[in-house]
């Protein structure tokens, strides 16, 4: 079980997530279920539909999305890795200010990091599994 972290100034509810190569810091907090990314609104942060759900996904299957602000700062990636990211450090933030959602959450997946990471480019081809393209002359 990940460990539950509040800011002890505000009393906020703190998670961090990753997917891929983006990382979020989410920031829960009472509220009317306002969601602002990197000082913008989800809206106007994240232009496809899925990636939308799937940052509100948590807040809506443990019945906080009304009643929670959301406060994120995400860096790295592109936006499918980035709204993952936010996925999980949503779920995170959620465990730490709700310790009862633990087994909705975790049977949902959202506490789990998606390792897929990217495979490097290796020696001798033109990329991780591409070879070179043949030449008969």
């Amino acid at each position: 079980m990940v460990a539950a972290k509040k800011d002890k100034l505000t009393g906020d509810a703190l998670g961090t997530g990753r997917r891929k190569t983006a990382v979020a810091r989410v920031r829960l907090r009472a509220g009317s279920g306002v969601v602002t990314i990197n000082d913008r609104t989800l809206e106007d942060y994240f232009s496809v539909e899925t990636d939308r759900m799937n940052v509100v996904d948590a807040l809506e299957v443990t019945g906080h999305r009304a009643d929670m602000d959301v406060i994120i700062r995400v860096a790295g990636g592109g936006p499918t890795g980035q709204s993952g990211a936010i996925r999980m450090g949503i779920a995170r933030a959620l465990l730490a200010a709700d310790t009862e959602s633990f087994n909705t959450l975790r049977g949902g997946g959202y506490l789990t990091r998606d390792s897929r990471m990217k495979e490097r480019k290796h020696y001798g081809l033109r990329g991780a599994r591409r070879g070179t393209q043949f030449s008969k002359r």
